[in-house]
């Protein structure tokens, strides 16, 4: 709803009734010749058009709202909006996301990984405006689609460009986790970590694991391996990007997790295992909010001028009545 900066610009309003009243006491009415028209001794002519009634009413309707937009338009109408700024800065934290193709396992209450992990994610970046957010993708290689921003809008569109198999068939965790580190390196945030999220082993890749997670920690990056899903035999499906198909079929996930926990380990981080959405939501969650830094932030205040709107439709319903008038009743004003 518009707010207006010059109310008093409503007085001109009360011409609307104080017409009307002139107009009753007969101090103001229009010049008009009356004339009966009728056949001798025979019945007199009245002009009884229901067509002629409407537009008549319709057009006083239309200049009451033109008359009104404009005085609207004098009172200076604006939307303000609020904007949170922020003065110092928070944390840096990137989501270093597996793209391979077990992440298509159908195990995370009927779920694929990789479709839970995006919604999981896409929920936090909307609940931490004032964290600098990035995503890196890894497969058979790793790539950096977004860089810590704040601008939450590009993350959110990069999440949801991920897929299976972006990046080939393997897991390049190293490269991943390291590509991670590039672009965190030179940031003054008093607070940078990682958050893994993968299901399976390092098998692809020029950089270790545990030698990217001890150059994290040498640059006091922490990093939060989540291991996500079961253990097992399970349903997965997926469509391979380079030729279409689609591939579906039985996997035995069996992930060795000990080689997940020493990557945290090493970079002063911790391990999860979440095999439900419900555990999963519930880690990244509590690993963003204990990693969170209170930030400093002032409200800017934004107005958006609307005068030049109202004042556009009140002319435009004045030109309308003027046209019902014109043509319809052969009225002029």
């Amino acid at each position: 709803m518009p707010s207006f900066q010059n109310p008093v610009a409503f007085c001109f309003l009360i011409f609307i009734p104080l017409l009307y009243l002139l107009r009753k006491l007969k101090i103001f009415t229009r010049i008009s010749f009356p004339a009966v028209l009728g056949d001798w001794e025979g019945k007199y002519f009245e002009w009884n058009s229901k067509s002629q009634k409407f537009f008549s009413v319709l057009a006083k309707i239309l200049v009451f709202g033109a008359f009104f937009l404009v005085v609207a338009a004098f009172a200076d109408p604006v939307i303000s909006t609020q904007e949170k700024i922020y003065t110092s800065l928070g944390t840096d934290m990137v989501f270093v996301i597996d793209v391979s193709p077990s992440m298509a396992a159908k195990d995370m209450d009927g779920n694929s990984r990789l479709d839970i992990a995006k919604k999981t994610i896409a929920d936090l970046v909307i609940q931490n405006d004032g964290v600098r957010l990035g995503i890196v993708a890894l497969g058979s290689n790793a790539s950096v689609l977004v860089p810590p921003t704040t601008d939450h809008q590009v993350v959110l569109q990069r999440i949801g460009d991920l897929q299976i198999m972006m990046l080939g068939d393997g897991s390049a965790i190293g490269d991943g986790i390291s590509t991670a580190v590039c672009h965190m390196v030179s940031s003054a945030a008093p607070n940078k970590c990682i958050i893994l999220l993968t299901d399976g082993e390092s098998n692809a890749g020029s950089i270790h694991p545990e030698t990217a997670a001890s150059l994290a920690k040498d640059n006091g990056i922490s990093i939060y391996v989540v291991g996500i899903g079961s253990k097992g035999v399970v349903t997965l499906e997926y469509q391979d990007p380079a030729t279409g198909k689609v591939i579906s079929g039985r996997y035995d996930s069996n992930y060795n997790s000990a080689s997940l926990r020493k990557i945290a380990s090493i970079a002063n981080g911790k391990y999860f295992e979440t095999k439900s959405t419900e555990d999963l939501v519930s880690t990244v969650y509590n690993v963003t909010k204990k990693e969170s830094v209170i930030q400093n932030f002032t409200y800017r205040t934004t107005n958006r001028l609307l005068y030049d709107i109202f004042l556009f439709w009140g002319i435009v319903l004045f030109s309308v009545a003027w046209i019902i008038k014109l043509i319809f009743l052969h009225e002029k004003f």
